[in-house]
């Protein structure tokens, strides 16, 4: 279902596509050859002296085909090494030649084609999706001037100040070099003592100690720029600015517990959910923000604005929308695009440069000098997927896998012989200049003081949360400190969140098995941030999966009308039965279980549906793994949906822990559960789920006092 690359509409887009396509080859009715086009007869046996005798060396065919195996595998990223791509667009909503001379943000309705990387940050290749981590949201914009790379996050801010601490945060947090566990976690003792002994990572692991370290998929989370860049107008006049993207589905994450059983049911959950969303037409939009400050203001605040473990609260400093990306193409090779896709943030346009944000300064050299090894040498930017859609002329040549043939003897400048050719472009013909910055100041190795606040935003963070949000935190350290043996370092991380909040520290030593710290008043009146609570976020039912369960006997017109209402919605609906097939409705019809309870889980699906059929309500309930279904959905505050004999089947599971309901044909709901029997009409039953599956979860079922 995903659309060409050149669905976009413009030169740009088809460019890009043409570029690629020069790449591309499916073999179909192709004859077998070896690398360099000698047609071959035979590749399932090697040569050998008699048929029984040993394999010759000669065999080159065996040499090639084995020495191309053993090579196959690039090594895997240092970070970010699960990752999964898509294709698309930007589209820009308004002209931005008053902050910036970048041609792609000039027009409104300019389309700009797009290669995205998200990812996890800690985990190997083998990791699965679902771990709690930050993910990467890498963007490559194919610009008319060059390729533009925003390499960002998903939480707006980083653990350190300085570049230079990055080895030092990723040793702590891989596995333990002595026996390489955990994998793809910080619940161990190395990364808690980096924590306890850098005071300055408290509000990124406030951050992913939320649900923000746990999406519940890549369509529905923020992505952020997190370092500070300059936006410079034709004019020479500067602004600072922080990179948003926006998901149009909402920000949204998973329960703790869902993430870790989805760990197991399907490893490969985020990946598999972008990749059927762009192929069903579900094309996964972010809208583009971006936060700016006028140079002259850039004291005015109490943080430093280039601090990188600092964000600009939106209510301060709005974020203003200006365009649209939309992925509308999955990758054809998921080795030649997303794993050899190579991001830079030194990959700029003119418009756009850089500021003196520390970390920014050293992710200027190492990502680069990363691709070097990773790719294996220098001419990693000729790898299709990672080539401009403008000309490449320098004088630059020779190296491990060099694609572009070059002639002539030049490769030098100034030259008489080419006649100065490639040629540098003066500023005024688009040639890049870097911002004129003055700077006066003298070498020193050190840190600004304005650096040195560690808690205000951590705690400005744990204040805007809801009290479910809060609670998740609480949840959360006492999950990963758990896990620490060392209580000393446990005792320590009590001690240093108490900077944070009194309350959080205390619930956070009440589970961990520590004193809690000496009592200390909380700030009054505590700042918050509306923007910072996922509990203010888009909420919809687009694209949304629920599960319809069904046996034998089952109610075919309830169905029916259900699906046809969540499909309106943009929701899709999936048949579970006990067995996969043709299953018979109680009216002699058939409809097809697309799933069985063996690979289908409640951690799946967005909530559930049971349909009226006596046959059917009286086989699910009889089922242990129909009941564990439905006890999941409440359990983790989703939504669920009985009609007639359906409504039975929730007296055998944990929703018959709420005060029972009057079932007089009318259609009834409580706390995300909504029932309906007898009722001569479903319309109005299938509007009422559509409208509780939208808000999400429901968070009153679980803290609700009536609660039998």
């Amino acid at each position: 279902m995903s659309e060409p690359f050149s669905s976009g509409g413009t030169a740009d887009d088809r460019k890009k596509t043409q570029q690629m396509e020069s790449y591309r080859n499916d073999g179909k009715g192709q004859k077998l050859t070896t690398n360099f086009g000698l047609k071959l007869s035979d590749t399932n046996d090697s040569l050998k002296a008699g048929v029984r005798g040993p394999t010759l060396l000669e065999d080159f065919h065996f040499r090639e085909k084995i020495t191309h195996f053993d090579h196959e595998r690039i090594p895997e990223r240092v970070v970010h090494a699960r990752g999964s791509g898509a294709h698309g667009y930007f589209e820009l909503y308004e002209p931005m030649a008053e902050y910036t001379k970048a041609k792609f943000l000039q027009n409104p309705g300019t389309k700009t084609p797009v290669f995205v990387r998200f990812s996890t940050v800690a985990g190997s290749r083998g990791s699965a999706d679902t771990v709690r981590d930050a993910r990467g949201f890498a963007t490559k914009f194919y610009t008319e001037e060059g390729n533009f790379d925003i390499v960002g996050n998903n939480i707006p801010v980083f653990f350190i100040q300085d570049a230079i601490k990055f080895p030092d945060l990723i040793h702590a947090i891989k596995p333990e070099p002595n026996n390489e566990v955990p994998q793809a976690s910080t619940a161990h003792d190395t990364f808690w003592d980096f924590v306890v002994s850098t005071p300055e990572t408290a509000h990124m692991v406030m951050w992913l100690m939320s649900d923000r370290a746990i999406p519940r998929s890549f369509r529905m989370m923020e992505g952020f720029g997190v370092n500070t860049f300059r936006f410079v107008n034709a004019q020479g006049k500067a602004r600072f600015v922080k990179f948003h993207w926006k998901p149009l589905l909402g920000v949204h994450s998973l329960l703790w517990d869902e993430a870790q059983k989805i760990s197991g049911k399907d490893p490969d959950f985020h990946r598999r959910d972008l990749w059927e969303a762009i192929e069903q037409g579900n094309y996964p939009e972010y809208e583009f923000g971006v936060q700016m400050i006028e140079e002259e203001h850039e004291f005015d605040f109490d943080f430093d604005i280039l601090d990188p473990t600092k964000l600009w609260p939106e209510e301060l400093v709005p974020v203003k929308i200006i365009g649209k990306m939309t992925l509308n193409r999955n990758v054809d090779n998921f080795f030649a695009e997303t794993e050899q896709v190579a991001f830079c943030p030194a990959n700029i346009v003119p418009g756009i440069d850089f500021s003196n944000d520390p970390l920014l300064q050293g992710r200027l050299f190492s990502y680069e000098d990363t691709q070097l090894t990773r790719l294996g040498g220098p001419n990693f930017h000729e790898i299709p997927i990672n080539r401009p859609i403008v000309p490449v002329h320098n004088n630059q040549r020779d190296g491990m896998h060099r694609m572009t043939v070059n002639h002539g003897p030049v490769s030098y400048f100034p030259n008489t012989l080419a006649q100065n050719a490639p040629t540098p472009v003066p500023e005024a013909e688009g040639g890049f200049t870097h911002y004129a910055e003055k700077i006066d100041a003298r070498t020193v190795r050190g840190r600004s003081d304005s650096f040195r606040d560690f808690y205000t935003q951590a705690a400005l963070f744990w204040n805007s949360m809801s009290e479910v949000e809060k609670k998740h935190i609480v949840d959360a350290f006492h999950f990963e400190v758990g896990h620490v043996k060392d209580k000393s370092i446990r005792q320590r991380v009590v001690k240093m969140f108490a900077n944070v909040s009194h309350e959080l520290a205390a619930r956070i030593a009440e589970g961990i098995g520590v004193d809690a710290p000496a009592f200390t008043e909380e700030p009054s009146p505590a700042a918050v941030s509306p923007a910072l609570s996922q509990e203010n976020t888009i909420k919809s039912a687009r694209t949304k999966k629920v599960a319809v369960l069904i046996e034998t006997g089952f109610c075919a017109k309830s169905v029916a009308q259900m699906r046809e209402a969540l499909s309106t919605a943009g929701a899709t609906a999936e048949l579970v039965s006990s067995r996969l097939g043709m299953i018979p409705a109680k009216d002699g019809s058939e409809q097809e279980a697309a799933k069985d309870f063996t690979t289908a889980d409640a951690v799946l699906y967005d909530a559930v549906y049971l349909p009226g059929g006596s046959g059917c309500a009286a086989a699910l309930s009889k089922n242990p793994d129909a009941r564990n279904f439905i006890n999941e959905m409440f359990l983790h505050a989703k939504s669920i949906a009985a009609s007639d004999e359906g409504t039975d089947l929730l007296t055998a599971t944990d929703a018959s822990t709420l005060p029972p309901v009057k079932q007089d044909g009318t259609c009834q709901t409580q706390l995300g559960i909504v029932r309906v029997k007898n009722a001569a009409d479903l319309n109005g039953f299938c509007t009422e789920f559509v409208n509780q599956l939208a808000i999400g979860r429901h968070w009153a079922r679980i803290s609700s006092p009536v609660r039998a």
